[in-house]
């Protein structure tokens, strides 16, 4: 394992120069000028990062200490980390990349992303903490039969984990595009790479330093962009807000909602998708097991919140600032699709890199190499979280539990979660490259769909409910994911914009059908638990005492181990 770990070290290393070095085709047509001060933080931040490895792989040894870093990480660290791991590619360079597009219409993401947090504060946090160990399928299982409800939860869990992916590879590769120069695809390869050394070398501990400092570093970057763009201004909105309606070209269209979401069904389901996925996402639920009690859950979530609210304004300002600094600089604009795409269309890399070509009009090649190596970081560090989550899935829930019975070694355990991650990292490679062409937020929106249809009411009714049963919870669940999933394969983003059908051809006519598919899941979840009699509904009702106390107590919960 030691000349293993030495080995992929290097290989890193030496890779990435030679890519830096690299020149390929960006979209449009032209080569992009190499930007050494980029290039340089970005090798800067990833030695660092290998480094934060190398030392979480020498303190990681156990079971507990790979997926939750053995309950060690107090409520502000952790608090920093959840906001971090909430930080990706989807709220900086797509929500960013959205209020460029569409203006005042972009802030329906970054709302929709922070109004979750009240349902992880009241309902969540401090049960889960309580109830469970490595992943929410402890809890969802915890009174119901092993077997069915974690071949449940994982796959909720791998279908959420996937879409996350998609957003977070497609904002990588497109930003090391821009960076080096490099064809999309070998960009989305060396993120993958990457990720697949984080993890499987440094688990949850690594990833969480990594959260903790890039979650920093994006905090002082965002506030250093919004408050120069405030500053062009003489620090007044009014004016900002005046000059980005003169040079857009929907003009004072875009101070007004309408242009993302076209319907009030559509804001609704968009909304619920939003507000109940944040509840059911696998890489965020996991961090409530990284910290010692239910107390520090909590302050984990006060933190995060105070955290991500901060951001998500700034990100607004820094949509804006973009339309007014980037659309009128045609350094920024690709002049040879002008002509057919119109200028606000032909940002050089799309409208994901709106915040990077920000970056560089108000900092120059400095800042802009200190804000694309953060934005790479942010995504780095977001998709080891997520492939944790999807690897723990597999091989806490599915080899441990369901394959082997409970009977599995924790070596065993590690070896598998380990072989999961080279897996999903050839996936989510794999799925960036199909996605090219999609924008990122849009992407989490369908992440939290599904998280909103399998894992949210499975998990919330099992904590809730006395009167879940496990063939309710398998029955609901598996509805709720198959009925978000097929209805967003039929929607007009991924039937016609990815898939390439005619525009107008969707069978299904809402982009984010939660508002659907988590009513199908509660509904059937309620109806088939109503309707089982068996001897196993009886036993998994009878539990529910037992679970109530633990959940509101804590009595009996899994403590921190020492590292």
């Amino acid at each position: 394992m030691g000349s293993l770990r030495k080995h992929l070290l290097a290989a890193a290393f030496a890779a990435l120069p030679v890519a830096a070095l690299a020149a390929g085709a960006v979209e449009g047509g032209d080569k992009q000028a190499t930007n050494w001060s980029a290039i340089s933080m970005f090798l800067i931040f990833v030695c660092f990062t290998l480094g934060i490895t190398y030392w979480a792989a020498k303190q990681t040894k156990s079971a507990a200490q790979f997926y939750s870093a053995g309950g060690g990480i107090t409520g502000f660290q952790n608090g920093i980390a959840i906001a971090g791991d909430y930080m990706s590619a989807a709220s900086f360079l797509g929500i960013s990349g959205l209020v460029y597009m569409s203006g005042y219409d972009g802030l329906i993401y970054s709302v929709g992303f922070l109004v979750g947090w009240p349902i992880v504060t009241f309902l969540i946090a401090e049960p889960l903490r309580n109830l469970g160990k490595y992943t929410f399928a402890d809890v969802a299982s915890f009174r119901l039969s092993q077997t069915e409800i974690r071949v449940l939860a994982a796959c909720g869990s791998l279908v959420t984990v996937a879409f996350y992916l998609i957003a977070q590879m497609v904002g990588a590769g497109k930003l090391i595009q821009i960076l080096f120069g490099l064809d999309y695809w070998i960009a989305v390869v060396i993120v993958g790479a990457l990720m697949i050394v984080y993890v499987t070398f440094g688990g949850m501990l690594a990833t969480t330093w990594v959260q903790i400092i890039k979650a920093i570093l994006l905090l002082s970057g965002a506030t250093f962009m919004a408050l120069s763009v405030l500053w062009h201004f003489g620090f007044s909105l009014n004016a900002m807000f005046a000059k980005a309606i003169e040079v857009h070209p929907g003009h004072a269209a875009i101070m007004a909602p309408g242009k993302l979401v076209t319907s009030p069904i559509a804001a609704i389901s968009l909304g619920v998708a939003l507000i109940f996925g944040t509840a059911g996402l696998p890489h965020i639920l996991m961090r409530f097991f990284t910290v010692s009690d239910a107390t520090a859950a909590r302050k984990s979530v006060f933190y995060a919140t105070g955290f991500i609210g901060y951001f998500y304004i700034l990100t607004f300002i820094i949509g804006f600032g973009a339309i007014t600094l980037v659309l009128t600089n045609p350094q920024f604009i690709d002049e040879a699709t002008v002509a057919t795409k119109g200028a606000l269309a032909s940002l050089r890399g799309g409208s994901n890199m709106a915040a990077v070509h920000l970056a560089d009009a108000v900092g120059g090649d400095l800042f802009l190499g200190f804000i694309s190596a953060v934005a790479f970081a942010t995504i780095l560090a977001v998709v080891s979280g997520l492939a944790l989550a999807g690897a723990s899935a597999i091989s806490h829930d599915l080899y441990a539990t369901v394959i082997r019975g409970g009977k599995a070694n924790e070596q065993d355990e590690i070896r598998v979660s380990k072989i999961a991650t080279v897996c999903l990292g050839i996936l989510a490679i794999g799925l960036g490259i199909a996605f090219e062409t999609q924008n990122v937020a849009f992407m989490v929106g369908l992440a939290f769909c599904i998280a909103a249809s399998c894992n949210f009411p499975v998990l919330l009714l099992s904590m809730f409910w006395r009167g879940l049963t496990t063939r309710g919870a398998l029955i609901g669940g598996f509805l709720g994911l198959i009925s978000a999933v097929v209805m967003v394969v039929l929607s007009p983003a991924v039937w016609e914009a990815t898939l390439h059908n005619p525009k107008g051809s969707a069978p299904f006519p809402i982009d984010n059908p939660a508002l659907f598919s988590m009513t199908i899941a509660f509904v059937s979840i309620w109806l088939f638990s109503k309707l089982d009699h068996s001897k196993r509904a009886e036993i998994d009702r009878a539990g529910f005492d037992a679970q109530f106390v633990r959940c509101q107590t804590g009595i009996g919960a899994a403590g921190a181990s020492a590292h």
